[in-house]
């Protein structure tokens, strides 16, 4: 776990924990002895601190997190780093994150790599620096400077660590080891940072809460983080860690931070695909072919193009086609205003895109993505052509919402190769990907959709087949009883407002809006048969037509709409509802339990591996509050049979056809979904 190596009167001492060298118990134990050893060592004169492999240390070993903790402790083997009589040089290469970057911290002095990157990322788990970060970083580079990199958990660059001084020197990597023990050989004396006072305008909190009140709101970790940051302005470095320790202790037995724990894990679970060996063979893709140039199939085809990996892009009229590639020009040219992309990473991109109309170009693809609208027929007829101009060995996806893959796959004669892979709108942007399994998909095929969607940078999960899948089939319930909320009494508003105050960054309605009110709308302005196609009938089709269940302005500014509210009437009327005062607890069981018992029932059903994998769908497909976990999990917090007992209560409210999960009324009281 810890190498040394002398260089002559230079202590090289090794973080050598792969893959991210954790600082779990035995790293800390190596590295509190090997320094309290050199000091009793007349041959050291300095000493430096380096990881081995790719980075310096990706931080604590979580799993270590809300268990007993054998000593020493992180913050003791800090202190002991800094308390040192030689001097100490951190060489940071690769990552610096989280107690990693208090370990350097607790150095007298730094050298990073050009390359790598340091942050203290522990708020993104509900927690803060818990071994001096919050005391020391501020004493470094400010208190200006420490709350946006404390509060945000967002990494800077080596020369931006440099440029605000929590680097002293930068070098190149394949020197890093040579210059850090030269930089250390011209030091004489200890540098410590914990001995500096840090002042600050008590001000400059007030105004940092303000500024940056919509990111932080509702949430534990920054608020303590700024708390235990004003603590090292008013107090010396021992008592400010004695706040930091209690501020983290309580965090680390808190809600929010069990659940962003959970969501931290979760997201490394999905990867797993239970059943396949892990060395299973992956199907080589080095060029992909997307059907259909739409907003989705361009958005697809980014994913690709911004990996490195060609795309051959098809579609019926030349019209069509060019729209598609101007689109997937556009969308880079933007991101390169922004100053994400260079000009020359923006050409490179499109070079990678091929557009034609010719259908026979897709016969050296090695996958195949199908992204056309959700009319199975076109869909079966696609795969059926495909069948006889995809070489042997493609893989065939269908980016399928809802249909079935067994179905699309049966119109083939190689029904082995087909999956789907569910992007999410916008496709170039949104994380999520639903790796959709067939009864027949060969278990390469799986497994190279999942390797696939991480090698884009997307978030993969696997999911069974079934109206829906996952996400989907969990959104029918809560928008059926939205809907049905409306004409019982009801406002899009107040439905829409009951879940933004949970976290969800809009409500169905705003949902609806946004993604347009016209998708899947059976475009017959005769049949009238739901509020929704009344809507549509006139036109108010969301924010594209600045009407929908909302009025927008210019700017795409919302406002209750009376043609909605009069839409509504109308239809109460025609079904003879009186209108009655609709409680926000029942929207809550109605639209959110709802969906957890669909949860349950997908569970149940094997369309999903794991409860944490619907957590993972939510949390990035569609905005679940990563603070409560997702769906699965916060159903856990409250208890089954809370969950039960109001969806019992609500029953006649619910429709006939519905039924409560047999997982859910099974589930022994207190226990967690699996």
């Amino acid at each position: 776990m810890i190498e040394t190596k002398l260089h002559g009167d230079v202590l090289e001492i090794v973080l050598a924990h792969p893959p991210v060298n954790a600082l779990g118990e035995a790293v800390r134990k190596g590295l509190y002895g090997a320094i309290a050893d050199a000091q009793a060592d007349d041959r050291v004169k300095a000493i430096v601190i380096r990881g081995s492999g790719r980075l310096f240390s990706g931080g604590a070993d979580i799993t270590e997190f809300g268990q007993p903790l054998v000593p020493p402790a992180l913050p003791e083997v800090v202190d002991a780093t800094e308390a040192s009589a030689k001097p100490v040089v951190a060489a940071i290469h690769g990552l610096a994150l989280g107690g990693g970057l208090e370990v350097a911290l607790g150095c007298h002095y730094r050298i990073a790599a050009r390359g790598a990157k340091l942050g203290l990322p522990e708020v993104t788990l509900g927690l803060l620096p818990g071994a001096g970060g919050t005391q020391r970083l501020p004493r470094l580079v400010g208190i200006e400077t420490a709350l946006g990199m404390i509060v945000s958990g967002v990494p800077v660059s080596a020369a931006k660590a440099a440029e605000i001084g929590l680097v002293d020197r930068l070098a190149d990597e394949d020197r890093l080891v040579e210059e850090a023990i030269a930089f250390a050989r011209t030091l004489n004396e200890p540098r410590r940072t914990g001995e500096r006072s840090v002042p600050a305008d008590p001000a400059l909190f007030e105004r940092f809460a303000v500024e940056n009140a919509r990111k932080i709101r509702g949430l534990d970790a920054p608020q303590a983080c700024m708390e235990a940051i004003k603590a090292a302005t008013e107090l010396p470095l021992d008592k400010g860690q004695e706040k930091e320790r209690a501020l983290f202790a309580s965090l680390v037995a808190g809600d929010q931070s069990r659940a962003l724990r959970h969501a931290f894990f979760a997201e490394r679970a999905a990867a797993k695909i239970d059943g396949l060996p892990k060395d299973l063979p992956l199907r080589p893709i080095a060029r992909v072919g997307v059907i259909g140039a739409g907003t989705m199939g361009g958005g697809i085809s980014m994913n690709f193009l911004s990996a490195g990996i060609p795309v051959t892009i098809v579609e019926m009229t030349q019209e069509a086609l060019d729209r598609g590639a101007a689109l997937v020009r556009k969308n880079y040219e933007a991101t390169a205003a922004k100053g994400r992309l260079t000009s020359e990473q923006v050409e490179k991109a499109m070079g990678l895109l091929t557009p034609t109309l010719d259908f026979d170009a897709l016969a050296d693809c090695d996958l195949i993505i199908e992204a056309v609208y959700e009319n199975m027929a076109v869909k079966k007829e696609i795969f059926a052509r495909l069948d006889g101009v995809a070489k042997t060995g493609a893989m065939l996806a269908s980016n399928t919402s809802y249909l079935s893959i067994d179905e699309i796959a049966a119109a083939t004669g190689r029904p082995q190769d087909v999956l789907g892979l569910h992007f999410f709108s916008p496709a170039n942007v949104m994380k999520l990907v639903e790796v959709v399994r067939g009864a027949k998909t060969a278990p390469e095929v799986l497994a190279t959709g999942m390797d696939l969607a991480r090698r884009i940078g997307k978030m993969p999960v696997v999911a069974g087949v079934c109206y829906g899948f996952i996400g989907n089939r969990m959104l029918i319930p809560r928008q059926s009883n939205a809907d049905a909320l409306l004409l019982e009494g009801a406002t899009p508003e107040q439905v829409d407002r009951v879940h933004t105050r949970f976290g969800m960054p809009m409500g169905p309605f705003q949902m609806a809006d946004l993604a347009g009110v016209d998708i899947g709308w059976h475009r017959d302005p005769e049949r009238i048969d739901s509020l929704r196609d009344a809507l549509c009938a006139q036109g108010r089709w969301g924010q594209k037509t600045q009407a929908g269940y909302y009025d927008y302005d210019e700017k795409r500014k919302p406002s209750p709409s009376p043609v909605v509210t009069e839409a509504i009437d109308a239809f109460r009327r025609k079904a003879g509802i009186a209108p009655r005062a609709i409680s926000d607890e029942e929207i809550i069981v109605r639209t959110l339990y709802t969906m957890v018992n669909e949860g349950a029932k997908i569970l149940d059903e094997g369309i999903a591996q794991r409860a944490s994998d619907i957590d993972v769908v939510w949390i990035h497909g569609y905005g679940w509050p990563r603070h409560t976990g997702g769906p699965m999990f916060w159903a856990d917090q409250m208890g089954h049979e809370t969950i039960v007992e109001a969806l019992e209560r609500y029953a006649h409210r619910l429709g006939d056809a519905f039924t409560i999960s047999p997982l859910l009324e099974r589930r022994p009281a207190g226990s967690d979904f699996p």
